[in-house]
């Protein structure tokens, strides 16, 4: 009776080549983390953190799949009016070389107009984006733990983390070294970094009314402190 070779995507496979998988609670170097990560085509997220490789459960819809697309439309509408800014959707990020996250969505400027972010040769971003948002099953995720200290220390300078269970949204921001988080102002959230980005967290995190969330975007992205930022954009590209 014969007997079929493994294929070179099988675990056999792989053991033979030397690259064992990953599995949860790895202790790993990034280049380890990568070199497995890569012989694993099939894995869709698995990210390291302080050392120590994430590989997070099958994704629920109302827990994750639709929270994450909402927080998707509402970044990608504002990309569309704002020329110059790189859109992510769970992207791999080298932030130091014991933290490779894969964000559920972050928004950069663009290297070339002066973002703080660079990317790789190989596609990789490397450094901290300006904006990270996470979706977070609840207060005691990892997403408002480790991951919090580890894009404070590496200069995240927003992160948006929606606490799904909770029906609870919060966004921090980076000041002198600290997270504080950001304040309603008149039933909104407004980002520092990015003019005329705008949130309604009771309409996202509580209805999922995407339409107010994006009413709510489209006024301010109306504003002349949005257009003023459009327009450094459009003056700064490098080249």
């Amino acid at each position: 009776m014969s007997t079929a070779s493994p294929t070179a995507e099988s675990p056999v496979a792989r053991r033979r080549d030397g690259i064992p998988p990953l599995e949860n609670g790895d202790r790993l170097t990034r280049a380890e983390f990568e070199r497995r990560y890569e012989a694993m085509p099939d894995l869709r997220k698995a990210e390291l953190i302080e050392g120590v490789v994430y590989m997070p459960s099958p994704v629920r819809l109302r827990r994750h799949g639709e929270p994450h697309s909402l927080v998707i439309g509402w970044l990608a509408t504002y990309k569309a009016r704002t020329p110059g800014l790189i859109l992510g959707d769970n992207v791999t990020v080298r932030l130091d070389l014991d933290n490779e996250p894969q964000p559920d969505a972050l928004l950069l400027v663009d290297p070339a107009r002066g973002g703080q972010a660079g990317i790789s040769d190989d596609d990789y971003v490397e450094g901290a984006p300006e904006l990270i948002a996470e979706i977070a099953a609840s207060s005691a995720s990892y997403d408002l733990n480790a991951k919090l200290h580890v894009y404070r220390r590496n200069g995240v300078r927003e992160y948006v983390v929606w606490q799904v269970l909770e029906e609870k949204l919060c966004w921090f921001v980076l000041r002198q070294g600290q997270y504080e988080e950001q304040p309603l102002d008149g039933g909104l959230l407004r980002s520092e970094v990015f003019p005329g980005l705008w949130l309604d967290p009771e309409a996202m995190a509580r209805r999922g009314d995407l339409a107010t969330v994006l009413d709510t975007l489209q006024k301010g992205i109306a504003t002349p402190e949005h257009a003023a930022f459009v327009e450094r954009l459009v003056s700064s590209r490098s080249g």
